[in-house]
């Protein structure tokens, strides 16, 4: 694997300027012949995305500022952690369902003839489950794919418009074109892991959880995750709630189409809240987990260490890792050890067979594991309409 290398603040801003190349290949139909990414020069380096929706989505600008590095006070951060990538991969943009939203961007490079397949990561973006933009991880993608990995980075529907579980059905429709086009990408379909960020990460582990989640997925990464919007809801009504918190728990609001506090218990509204948190569709067939989450960061590590024990508890792997600071989500690729961390475990995790007894995973808190948790009610398996 590639080692990220870390330049200074002042160079690291120069270079993601210099290799901002938006995408623009775009798909008509559902198999477009892929072509070659635009010959323009291969880029010095790459950056990492941030999730750090605080800016109005803007025609041909990502909703989520992607060049990390130093926050700003309106929550756009700059660069400071530098990828190599010794060159451009391929990329297309295919729809995976009717909807404007529903579309994919592939990253890849041509394989020799008999070469292998490679494994395959699917990329959810952040944004608060309101905004967001799958061309925000464009250097995330081709660092993978440079550490020899096909990537998808997809969209999906927007809350208010499409409420829950629109955006679970949407990011597992993802998950299907892909390992049914495997082949177009020379990617392996049965080695697929998931990386998301902020409410993208609470899809991912939806992915790994709901149903058949690690029959679908060999494992899950998720940055920052809101996996229990619940917790988000109470936390950003607290008096101490910043101003991310509350706007948090209004997105679940939005997300849910509903008030918990105005519905009764047992309500419709409440079997979506239920059905939304992670943790209720736990089972022993699931998906191994890393979190990564900064120790004083609006989305609390709170969020994960709930699901990590129960995975624990019916034997998956779940791993919490810290980031020292107020990073979130994307931000936290700014630290040294982050990318270096999720790369080992990529590698660990898509082996082309994988080694028996998994383990079930550690915390970095410094804290021991919580005993078990008792676990709610799982709601049925089947999945539930988007009206």
């Amino acid at each position: 694997m590639r080692k990220a290398v870390v330049f200074s603040a002042a160079l690291a801003a120069t270079c993601a300027s210099a290799v901002a190349v938006p995408l623009t290949a775009q798909a008509a139909a559902p198999g477009p012949t892929a072509t070659p990414a635009p010959s323009t020069p291969a880029p010095d380096a790459t950056t990492g995305p941030s999730d750090a929706p605080e800016t109005p989505e803007a025609p041909g600008t990502p909703a989520e500022p992607e060049a990390p590095a130093g926050s700003t006070a309106d929550g756009t951060v700059t660069a400071s952690a530098v990828m190599v990538t010794p060159e451009l991969p391929k990329t297309e943009t295919y729809p995976y369902g009717p909807g404007e939203r529903q579309q994919v961007d592939a990253y890849w490079t041509t394989s020799e003839r008999g070469t292998a397949p490679r494994p395959a990561v699917l990329v959810v973006h952040g944004g608060y489950w309101l905004q967001g933009d799958k061309s925000a991880w464009e250097y995330f993608a081709r660092r993978l794919v440079a550490d020899g990995y096909v990537v998808l980075a997809t969209n999906y529907r927007l809350a208010p418009a499409a409420q829950w579980p629109a955006q679970r059905t949407d990011v597992a429709a993802a998950l299907n074109f892909l390992k049914t086009n495997a082949a177009r990408w020379n990617a392996d379909p049965e080695r697929v892991v998931v990386i998301g960020s902020s409410s993208g990460g609470h899809l991912a582990t939806q992915l790994g959880t709901y149903g058949d989640g690690g029959e679908r997925v060999r494992g899950v990464v998720a940055l920052s995750p809101p996996n229990d919007p619940e917790l988000a809801y109470t936390d950003g009504a607290a008096p101490t709630a910043d101003h991310r918190q509350q706007k948090l728990r209004r997105a679940v609001v939005e997300l849910l189409g509903c008030d918990p506090a105005e519905s009764a218990a047992g309500s419709r509204c409440w079997r979506l809240l239920a059905d939304a948190k992670s943790e209720t569709h736990v089972s022993a067939g699931d998906a191994p987990m890393l979190f990564m989450h900064g120790t004083s960061e609006f989305v609390p590590v709170a969020e994960s260490r709930g699901l990590a024990t129960a995975l624990r508890a019916a034997g998956i792997e779940a791993t919490i890792k810290t980031v020292e600071g107020a990073g979130h989500a994307a931000e936290l690729l700014n630290d040294p050890d982050a990318y270096p961390t999720i790369a080992e475990w990529l590698e660990r995790h898509l082996a082309p067979e994988p080694s028996g007894g998994a383990p079930v995973g550690e915390d970095d808190e410094g804290d021991d594991d919580e005993p078990p948790v008792e676990l709610p009610s799982a709601l049925p398996t089947q999945r539930a309409t988007d009206d």
